[in-house]
């Protein structure tokens, strides 16, 4: 567990992080959850946007396992590399593409829209939302949305090589998600606003570019696995030299 905490958390950062993008793939859909519902019921726009952003998370979480199996099957062969060198690419790509200097990323969003057009017309029935399932339903449905940020990290999840991992870190980084787009659907314009402008965007696709750097295999990972072997050896050897 002490290996994956760091690991959590970075999908974590990963999923706030996009929350710009975020808002351009699902703020719509966050608007229109809540129209339907009078001002005054805050309580219930709240329930529903939060049974929607749950059901987004699951479908992250459960396509990370699916994903995190195949990452599993070939962890200890060549393909791992080129997996994780994939991963890494896709992460460089997607800080780009937030911090606005190449939009290239939503090439690979097609990827997904096959599987989307058959989906699309479910989640469609679904609205408008006025019910807590409906609601859970439908972010279950609106999680398969092609998406260049999602594709991103459910390849750097794989790269880690355990189904039950990749599964944990898409849902961290589903988490992650929750504060933009619940901030959207109940319309808390100066958080948005935030979001929106630019150097805010450029220091989040920078820090994300830095990720991908970093996930790329190379002699940085071998000094930081040496660096932590050192120390471990270290804290090892420590009560050797205590006397009594």
């Amino acid at each position: 567990m002490n290996e994956l905490l760091p690991l959590l958390v970075s999908a974590l950062v990963l999923g706030l992080l996009g929350g710009g993008h975020c808002l351009g793939m699902c703020g719509g859909l966050m608007g229109a959850l809540t129209m339907a519902i009078p001002a005054e019921q805050r309580g219930k726009r709240l329930r529903l946007l939060v049974a929607y952003n749950l059901g987004r998370v699951l479908s992250y979480a459960s396509a990370g396992l699916l994903i995190g199996l195949a990452g599993w099957a070939v962890a200890n062969s060549p393909a791992a590399i080129a997996l994780r060198i994939a991963a890494a690419l896709l992460l460089i790509s997607m800080g780009l593409y937030l911090a606005g200097w190449w939009a290239g990323l939503t090439r690979v969003e097609a990827i997904g829209r096959g599987l989307w057009r058959h989906i699309q017309p479910f989640a469609s029935r679904l609205m408008p939302v006025k019910s807590v399932p409906r609601a859970l339903l439908l972010g279950a449905l609106w999680g398969w949305l092609p998406c260049g940020l999602v594709y991103s990290t459910l390849l750097w999840a794989a790269s880690q090589g355990d189904a039950l991992d990749s599964a944990l870190l898409m849902f961290a980084f589903g988490i992650g998600t929750w504060p933009v787009l619940l901030a959207t659907g109940l319309a808390a314009e100066r958080i948005t606003a935030v979001l929106r402008k630019r150097g805010v965007r450029m220091v989040g696709g920078v820090t994300v570019i830095l990720f991908g750097l970093w996930t790329l295999p190379g002699p940085h990972q071998q000094w930081l696995m040496g660096h932590d072997h050192a120390g471990t050896a270290s804290a090892q050897q420590a009560p050797a030299h205590i006397h009594h």
